[in-house]
């Protein structure tokens, strides 16, 4: 019994199921692909020889300026699978004598992947495939040629990319609002699992579009840790903004008190409401949402101060806590009166990096815990650049222009 079933297996492992998938056009094309590249290349050294092969060439001065020295073969996997082609070699002589060897620039020296190739790798990880699975699912157009340790590798090359971000200048960005606000990830430090916080800042352009201008790893939510993402966006040239939206963490508020004082800002109301919750027993829960909720999402300011009133009156004797912990957040729950209506819906909340974070974490599920702590801000990062994550402009933003008015409501109750 136990050899039949071991028979079988070996039966069924030989035939699996897109073995028998022949595509005449993928096979015909990839059998041109050696002669193509190869063709490509020769061209490239007859043109620095200044002629052809077996061709004689133009004295100038000192004479010729190189001569061909036999070939090699190079294994190159591109988006049409791997192949191996034979390479021609040369040497070029200065016009000081110096003797070089010729380097081709369509194919780079120790080069294995074409770019194409590392980007749809990278492209397939920041989809969500772990480093292991990357190997199976581009099994088919690879020939099983990719492995954890290319992948690796490939990631590595985006670092570049990564520190020229991190880098850039801010002077010519149009910032008119800022977007702020942490999550935690998991990552490995010191081969053990630890959490970190990953600091995130989003800028709205005048146009209304949303784009990324920070994000870096830090220990946690504390003052220190903001001053240095708020400090590296002044040096980088970041002017003053018109507006901002925060999570109202204590760390996050005094950052930004000694840096940007002054600037009308906005606590996230769906934090607020988490806040006031955790403050009630469960029974409770679903009466304050809907206080909550008529009050925030009334139509105008004057309705807003009114439901207020009514909120605190009712809660400081049903249970003081929530009606504490709404008074805690003042005028700033409730800046978004200041903006023109059109802009309550985008101004409220920091929703717009709470949907980032549900993106990422969705991507790295299958990777539990990320290798190192950069690699997780490079993640959040890459998923964006490469278009994998698109953030689309805010509600209202043709009123941008329209500078917030200098009366909060008031807040007696």
């Amino acid at each position: 019994m136990i050899s039949n079933i071991t028979t079988a297996r070996a039966e069924e492992v030989e035939g699996l199921l897109f073995d028998s998938w022949f595509d005449p056009i993928e096979d015909g094309l990839r059998a041109k692909v050696r002669g193509f590249i190869e063709t490509m290349i020769e061209e490239e050294l007859t043109t620095a020889l200044s002629r052809p092969r077996y061709g004689r060439g133009e004295r100038a001065g000192a004479g010729v300026v190189g001569h061909r020295h036999g070939r090699r073969r190079r294994r190159l996997t591109g988006t049409f699978g791997p192949t191996e082609i034979v390479v021609p070699r040369a040497r070029l002589v200065d016009s000081d004598g110096t003797r070089s060897e010729w380097r081709s620039a369509a194919l780079r020296a120790y080069q294995r992947r074409t770019l194409a190739a590392d980007a749809l790798i990278a492209s397939t990880y920041l989809a969500g495939t772990n480093t292991r699975r990357v190997r199976r699912a581009l099994a088919a157009v690879f020939a099983g040629g990719v492995g954890k340790d290319v992948v690796s590798r490939v990631w590595r090359k985006v670092k570049t990319d990564w520190d020229v971000w991190n880098a850039r200048s801010l002077q010519d960005e149009p910032i008119v609002r800022l977007i702020l606000d942490g999550t935690v990830v998991r990552v490995r430090l010191d081969r053990k699992a630890t959490s970190i916080s990953l600091l995130v800042v989003i800028g709205v352009r005048v146009d209304g579009q949303k784009v990324l201008l920070a994000i870096k790893s830090m220990g946690g939510e504390t003052t220190e840790a903001w001053r240095t993402v708020l400090d590296d966006l002044v040096a980088r040239g970041l002017r003053r903004p018109q507006f901002l939206i925060v999570d109202g963490a204590p760390g996050l508020d005094k950052a930004l008190a000694a840096v940007w004082d002054g600037v009308p800002t906005q606590r996230c109301t769906v934090h607020k409401h988490r806040n006031l919750l955790a403050h009630a027993p469960e029974r409770l829960h679903e009466e304050i949402s809907a206080d909550y909720t008529d009050m925030i999402y009334a139509a105008t300011a004057e309705d807003i101060e009114e439901r207020r009133k009514a909120f605190l009156r009712k809660w400081r004797l049903r249970h003081r806590a929530v009606a504490d912990s709404l008074e805690e957040a003042g005028d700033k729950l409730f800046a978004f009166t200041r903006l023109p209506p059109s802009q309550w819906k985008s101004a409220r909340t920091t929703n717009a990096i709470e949907r980032l974070h549900e993106e990422f974490k969705r991507r790295i599920k299958t990777q539990t815990v990320l290798p190192c702590a950069e690699s997780a801000a490079m993640l959040f990062w890459a998923l964006l650049a490469s278009g994998q994550i698109r953030m689309r402009k805010i509600d209202g933003w043709q009123s941008l222009a329209t500078p917030a008015t200098d009366q909060p409501i008031a807040l007696a109750a």
